[in-house]
């Protein structure tokens, strides 16, 4: 994929996964297309151990996979922060 893809697809998917974590308030722009950029690399990582297809391209698979790894980057973030 292309870096525009990956940006906006991180973007979209960092919105998401903040959205369903409840951190849309602390996160900006910025913020969620990392999120949602690792997340696509996490979530890659998850549905590969398991046997799926990671990252496909720009579809919504890829937005799931990306989502998933999101959700998963903050709630490891919302453990290590809260302690």
């Amino acid at each position: 994929m292309g870096i525009l893809a990956w940006v906006i697809l991180g973007g979209i998917a960092g919105w998401i996964a903040s959205l369903v974590m409840h951190t849309d308030g602390n996160q900006g722009i910025f913020l969620n297309i990392v999120v949602g950029i690792i997340g696509a690399f996490i979530g890659g990582l998850v549905f590969n151990f398991f046997g799926g297809a990671g990252i496909t391209g720009f579809n919504l698979y890829s937005l799931v996979v990306s989502v998933l790894g999101a959700v998963i980057l903050l709630w490891l973030t919302k453990m290590v922060t809260s302690s």
